[in-house]
């Protein structure tokens, strides 16, 4: 889980945060969870604590490193705004994602309260960076629709909504200070179904609204066999990048900076 990703809207995942708890019906069936809670107990593995929540500091400069430009998920087994991740924490993962301009950063939590509360104040400077993505789960009406309220709350420059597991038809939404809205079905032991009706009317409110609409998967238990077609084609569009063009020297200058106040801390 690092410099590469099979998530088909994302290049790479970055987790400084490991583990999460459960909030909603969306994470019924956390393909994290299961992922981590197979090596639980293996020594040395990453997840050798399975799915508890730690923090992961000797990740904090990995994107630093990276010296390729890639549209980076944050957190894909975890949550940054996990109540049990301290703001000053929060704030240092942000610090990165500032500093590494040359990366897209796309952060998605269910935390949505968490996520406005901090982007409104110890966050601003990432919140507004064309760099950094923020955005919402969204799988139902009672718990996924109002977080998309939260997030239009949030000062973010780039908001963003990860429709997935679409667990049943959100009717009409609001989508003013949207920017991306990616959908999904469940895939994997267990996978709810998704109707295509449901699908449909949230790629036609999209095209109605302009905006970018990205047909991540139908799901279900071989989710290989059923794709990601969607009446005849695929849908992959993505806002418009904010990341800058940045030379060799000034990339290893701002790793060198964040590693001498890390070890000043």
């Amino acid at each position: 889980m690092a410099a590469t990703s099979a998530i088909e809207w994302t290049d790479a995942t970055w987790n400084p945060v490991r583990g999460c708890t459960k909030v909603s019906p969306g994470c019924k069936h956390c393909y994290a969870e299961t992922l981590a809670e197979r090596f639980r107990g293996v020594p040395d593995h990453p997840y050798e604590q399975g799915f508890d929540l730690r923090l992961v500091p000797e990740k904090l400069a990995e994107p630093l490193r990276w010296p390729k430009s890639k549209m980076v998920f944050v957190n894909s087994m975890s949550d940054l705004f996990h109540d049990k991740v301290s703001d000053d924490y929060i704030a240092s993962v942000a610090d990165v994602m500032v500093a590494a301009n040359w990366h897209t950063f796309q952060v998605l939590t269910k935390r949505s309260t968490r996520l406005r509360d901090l982007l409104k104040g110890p966050l601003a400077t990432a919140a507004t960076a064309k760099h950094i993505w923020w955005g919402v789960s969204v799988e139902d009406r009672k718990y996924g629709v109002p977080r998309i309220r939260d997030l239009r709350g949030a000062p973010a420059t780039t908001r963003f909504l990860s429709v997935e597991p679409l667990l049943e038809d959100l009717g009409p939404l609001d989508l003013r200070g949207i920017h991306w809205v990616i959908v999904g079905g469940e895939s994997g032991a267990g996978a709810r179904p998704m109707e295509k009706s449901w699908v449909t009317s949230i790629r036609d409110q999209c095209r109605s609204a302009e905006v970018p609409f990205f047909f991540k998967q139908w799901g279900g238990i071989r989710k290989g066999l059923t794709g990601r077609r969607l009446e005849g084609r695929t849908h992959s569009e993505f806002p418009a990048l904010g990341r800058q063009l940045v030379d060799f020297a000034t990339r290893r200058a701002v790793l060198e900076r964040f590693e001498a106040a890390l070890g000043a801390a």
